[in-house]
Parts: structure tokens; C-alpha cells; sequence
């Protein structure tokens, strides 16, 4: 929060929200955020006030959206690309003191629940079920937007996600400096290997870090040695072959956002 009150300082008039998922869902969160001058967006805990004010929801509130992009469903493990909004008032916090409640905007999206295969196979769909999605806010921006703008947390989560599963998995050093370097070293191989990724194409484009390390770089990369020592136009030769034949001859295999 010292960081929005520096940024309010020196900004133009510029909107600064604290973004967070369900984990920083809680009243010093908030309160925190409005003492330095920011606006919140967090994600609710789908706890019974919070379900009891999503099910007040008329079915005629709900907008339909559609994402540019799809995202993915971690309960359900599938893409989606589209869902409904709607909003309503909330009062959060109330089994505190009184004048600790918070009252802002509840926004949620909604995404249709798919029947289970082994049910699908025996009976139709009678009716359909949702999974909820609320965050709640106090952005003045449009309902739309305010929604979009949350969602981008989960964007620069994966990235987070995709390090710790590679080089940032542990600092090699005690040493500041050294692990800063580590650092600037991850970064980049990680943006090498996701434009590796988006050059390969199909699923390439949208699968892990560790995916796309096993499919198109540990698979091809055959080194041919001479006297136990690489022969780099050797090794080159080999990687560029080995990479042709991955990308046309991997069409399905296993593979994570």
C-alpha cells in the first residue's frame, strides 16, 4: 500500500486498484487499500452471505460476454469463452463491529457447469447449473470493465506459476545480486521458450513452460558428440531436424495452459 500511496503522489489523476484473489478477501485488506487512496478488486470467498446475494440475482440482470481469449476453468480443466455478468450491492464483513462493514459492488460471473460424461451418456441436460465467480469492488469504472480488469490477475499468475515450476523453483545463492541475475536468466528463457511456443502453433501456443521444455527442446536436442565434446554444427543440425519432426509429428499429447 506505501506503493499506491507513491504512485497517487506522482499520478495524474490516474485510477490505481488493488487486485487480489480470494486469500487477501478481508476487511484490513480493504481498509488498507482505501487508507492509501486506492480502489480494491478481490475476489469473494464463496461463503453464505456471499451465496445467499448471488441466489437475489434476477435472471434478467445477467449480460452475456464473450472473451477474445478463452480461459481456463481450473475446477472443470476445460477452456471457456463465454459467460453471463451481473451486479449487485454487498455489504461485506458483518460479523465485525458495525462500523467495519464494507459496502461496495459485488460483480459476478457465471459460467454454465457441464454434466459429468458418465451422467451425459444416460439422460439429457434438464436444466441448466452454474459455477459463480464473484469479486468485489469499489472501481467506479462500468461493470464490464471492472470485470475484465480482475480477471488479468489470473494472467500474470500463471507466468508466476510457470516460473516456480522452472528456474525460480529455488535461488541458487545467499547473495542478492546473484539471484537478481538468476533472475534476469529465468525471464529471459522463459520468454525465449514461450516464443518458441507461439512459433510451433496448435497446442504449443498455450501449454506450460515444462511442456513446452519437454516437447520441443528436450526431445529434439540430441547432442552428437566427438572425443565427449559437443560438435556445435552437429548439435544445430540435429535440433533443427529434431524440432521439424516434433512439431509435425506431435498432434496429441497431454498438455496444461
Amino acid at each position: 500500500m506505501h506503493t499506491a500511496k507513491g504512485a497517487e503522489a506522482g499520478a495524474d489523476g490516474g485510477l490505481i486498484v488493488a487486485r487480489g484473489d480470494s486469500a487477501f478477501y478481508s476487511q484490513a485488506v480493504v481498509a488498507a487499500a482505501r487508507r492509501a487512496g486506492a480502489c480494491f478488486s478481490i475476489t469473494a470467498r464463496q461463503n453464505r452471505s456471499v451465496q445467499a446475494a448471488i441466489a437475489t440475482i434476477d435472471d434478467n440482470a445477467w449480460t452475456p460476454i464473450q472473451y477474445p481469449n478463452a480461459i481456463w476453468e481450473e475446477t472443470e480443466q476445460r477452456w471457456i469463452s463465454d459467460a453471463e455478468v451481473a451486479e449487485i450491492d454487498f455489504t461485506a464483513f458483518t460479523s465485525r463491529a458495525k462500523a467495519e462493514h464494507v459496502t461496495a459492488r459485488l460483480i459476478v460471473r457465471r459460467v454454465t457447469r457441464l454434466q459429468p460424461s458418465s451422467e451425459a451418456s444416460r439422460q439429457g441436460v434438464l436444466f441448466d447449473t452454474y459455477r459463480y465467480h464473484a469479486v468485489f469492488t469499489d472501481s467506479p469504472i462500468t461493470m464490464l470493465q471492472a470485470e475484465s480488469q480482475h480477471r488479468g490477475h489470473a494472467i500474470i499468475e500463471q507466468v508466476h506459476a510457470d516460473l516456480r515450476a522452472g528456474a525460480l523453483a529455488h535461488r541458487p545463492s545467499g547473495h542478492f545480486q546473484a539471484n537478481a541475475a538468476w533472475l534476469q536468466c529465468a525471464v529471459m528463457a522463459f520468454n525465449l521458450t514461450r516464443a518458441a511456443g507461439e512459433l510451433a502453433g496448435g497446442l504449443h501456443s498455450k501449454a506450460t513452460t515444462a511442456s513446452l521444455r519437454a516437447h520441443l527442446i528436450s526431445v529434439p536436442a540430441r547432442i552428437a558428440t566427438s572425443g565427449r565434446r559437443p560438435t556445435p554444427v552437429t548439435f544445430l543440425v540435429a535440433l533443427k531436424q529434431g524440432l521439424q519432426a516434433t512439431v509435425r509429428g506431435m498432434t496429441d499429447f497431454p498438455c496444461h495452459p
